[in-house]
Formats: C-alpha cells, structure tokens, sequence
C-alpha cells in the first residue's frame, strides 16, 4: 500500500479563495447582478431626475416635477381589472405579479407633447427599491384610454390623408 502526503500552506490557500472571492464580487459588480428578474432588469428611478429621463427617452414631455407621488400596494390577489392592467405592464416587459403584497412608490407626471391630446395626459411610474416594475400613459379625455409609455403615432388629419393618397397615386 502506498500513502501519499502533501504538505499545504494555509496562509496561500487562504491567499487563493480571498482572491477567487474578489473576483466573484468584481464580475457581480462589473456587470449589474445576475437574473432577469424586474428588480435587475429595469432601469434606476431612485431620483426624480432618473424618472424624468425615463419618460423622456419614449419621447414624452413631462413636467420635471410629480404632479403626485403616493405609496401604494400591489394586490396579493388577482382581480379581471387587476389582470388587465398587467396584462398592459407584461406586454411592457412588467409584471406586477412578482410584487403582490408588496407596498411600492407610484409617480404621476404631466405629459405635455401627446399627439392630439384635447384633456391632460398623465404618466404613471411604478417604483420598487429604486427600480421601475410598471406604470402607463392615460388620456383622461372621455374616449381617452391607457396605455404603455411608447408614444402613439400622431393622428392624421383628413387633409393629410387625402394629400399622401394623391401623392401617391400621380
């Protein structure tokens, strides 16, 4: 029988795994977290500034202040209306679900450039931890409606449409 011994020096293998550690802290902090998950993957809202920019990047125009900011919470259970309203955050890349029971920051902003917005406009944010989970933009004209933060294509006028169809047909 043979027995093999191998003499090993703590302090490098205490020197190698603070090492290898650091690394793993490096890479975690380098590239933001690991997951998909909404708290990972939505963009910072932990100042007004980064909310604005936010809505800004869609095209919006918004007063640089809330006009309200409240704490609310998510449901813990579903509802037909609650369903449709993440129905609206999923196809966003949101989903409230994750969230149920918890209470999160919801911000509202006055759209000022809404293509042919007769009533005011208002942007809601959703923030949990600093991060935006959903919200949506809502027309609050009488056949006004909800929708996500993508701005709408600009309604064309009678004229218009008229001016493109000849242009198009010389």
């Amino acid at each position: 029988m043979m027995v093999m011994t191998a003499k090993v020096n703590l302090k490098k293998v205490m020197i190698a795994l603070a090492a290898v550690a650091a690394l793993i802290v490096a890479l975690i902090l380098l590239l933001g977290g690991v997951g998909d998950s909404a708290e990972t993957a939505a963009p910072a809202a932990s100042s007004n500034d980064g909310r604005v920019k936010f809505l800004t990047d869609f095209g919006w125009e918004v007063t640089t202040s809330p006009t309200e900011s409240s704490q609310v919470k998510i449901p813990e259970t579903t509802s037909k209306v609650f369903d449709r309203y993440n129905a609206l955050q999923k196809s966003q890349g949101y989903d409230l679900t994750e969230f149920a029971g918890k209470k999160v920051m919801r911000y509202v902003y006055k759209i000022n450039n809404y293509p042919g917005a007769t009533e005011p406009v208002y942007a809601t944010l959703l923030v949990y931890k600093n991060q935006i989970i959903g919200g949506d933009v809502t027309d609050t004209a009488a056949k006004g409606k909800i929708q996500g933060f993508k701005m709408p294509q600009a309604p064309t006028t009678t004229t218009e449409t008229t001016q493109a169809a000849t242009e198009t047909t010389q």
